[in-house]
């Protein structure tokens, strides 16, 4: 059995580690709060940029971009991987990356190459320890995310694209639904959806009431006036696009983040104090059965003479 002065170390360094999990919760649960209404305030209007984009596709606008084109085959992908830059938020980036690695062999499987843009140190270390074909990287992205930065990283797979270099392009990250409960997600950025798919970003309510509508008025063609032309307009649109979706990604992230990491040190903070308590328990009866030898001994003694 440990001795007195070992477990009175260990009750010490279990509560030195419990006051540092309980002061990373707080942390986290104020820039949850932060987070959740930047990530909240974004997520109308990526869900409405995306719709217009699906109802453009179903248009005949004179002016084809060439994020509007589908390909006849796909033969090479990009891929963007939003994770975290520190660890410490429970399962939210091995959920993520484990869902990217099934795309990945997925893909392999079906012969088509991927080349990889990374948002965060884990991400980007995963990528490259697997050997895949990292072409751009942005880490450090802070608790807010900026936008100029995260186009700078993009712009690679962009132009790729229309270059012809790939084929499509694709965003994964995790979908904040609540303080308990995120999802990863795999969604297409480019070429654009042919058809008004269910975004992604939206709540069940928001989805469901969607769909009624769809429903109700029932299956119909699209199409636009432009002013003062369908080029300036729909350059304009399908750059907003982008960078609407691209920025909604890493902020339902950077949410689900925060609120995993709260979950996970306030769980490292109730698990302190459970084995503080067991600890208390065996120092106690360490102590009290060291007490009951000396006086044991005191009493021998005193019958010895």
């Amino acid at each position: 059995m440990a001795g007195i002065k070992e477990i009175r170390t260990k009750i010490k360094s279990v509560q030195n580690t419990s006051k540092i999990t309980k002061a990373m919760e707080m942390v986290a649960a104020s820039k949850m709060r932060k987070a959740q209404e930047r990530m909240r305030a974004g997520r109308p209007y990526a869900t409405k940029v995306r719709q217009i984009a699906a109802h453009l596709m179903q248009a005949h606008p004179d002016y084809t971009h060439p994020y509007m084109l589908e390909r006849d085959s796909v033969t090479a992908v990009g891929v963007v991987v939003v994770t975290t830059d520190k660890g410490l938020c429970g399962g939210l980036n091995t959920n993520i990356l484990r869902l990217v690695l099934s795309k990945l062999k997925e893909f392999e499987q079906q012969g088509i190459k991927v080349q990889a843009t990374a948002f965060g140190n884990k991400g980007a270390g995963t990528l490259g320890r697997i050997g895949a074909n990292l072409v751009s990287q942005e880490v450090q992205l802070g608790d807010q995310p900026e936008l100029d930065r995260l186009i700078g990283a993009i712009k690679v797979q962009l132009d790729d694209f229309v270059n012809g270099k790939i084929d499509a392009v694709y965003v994964a990250t995790n979908r904040f639904v609540n303080t308990m409960r995120q999802e990863p997600t795999f969604i297409r950025l480019l070429p654009l959806p042919n058809k008004n798919l269910s975004d992604p970003f939206q709540t069940a309510s928001e989805s469901a009431a969607e769909d009624q509508s769809v429903v109700a008025n029932g299956d119909y063609g699209w199409d636009y006036i432009y002013e003062p032309d369908a080029k300036s307009v729909i350059d304009d649109l399908l750059l907003r696009y982008v960078e609407g979706l691209v920025y909604q990604a890493v902020a339902e992230n950077m949410a689900s983040e925060q609120s995993a990491r709260m979950v996970a040190m306030k769980a490292a903070s109730d698990n302190a104090l459970k084995v503080i308590g067991e600890l208390e328990l065996v120092y106690n009866k360490t102590r009290q059965a060291a007490i009951t030898k000396e006086i044991s001994e005191i009493v021998g003694g005193a019958a010895a003479v």
